[in-house]
């Protein structure tokens, strides 16, 4: 079994979005939908449904972006 990132996909309410994507990428994103589908015991999901799920992980573990986050949201009182 493979170890992705991203678990089963919540059934949401659909949000739409225009994006332009290279060719490459949306083959690996329909890919990797057929394969999370296949662990989950599920058929495949739309690749687009994975679109938002996997920029909020990305964001969620990206370290930078927390720190960066949270010196932006808490300034330092003035000396």
């Amino acid at each position: 079994m493979a170890k992705l990132k991203l678990g089963p996909i919540a059934d949401d309410k659909p949000v739409k979005i225009t994006l332009e994507l290279p060719a490459s990428l949306h083959r690996d994103l329909t890919a990797y939908a057929e394969i999370l589908g296949r662990e989950a015991g599920q058929p495949a999901t739309d690749p687009v449904r994975l679109i938002v799920p996997m920029l909020e992980r990305f964001m969620a573990t990206d370290r930078g972006f927390a720190k960066a986050k949270q010196a932006v949201s808490s300034p330092r009182p003035p000396a």
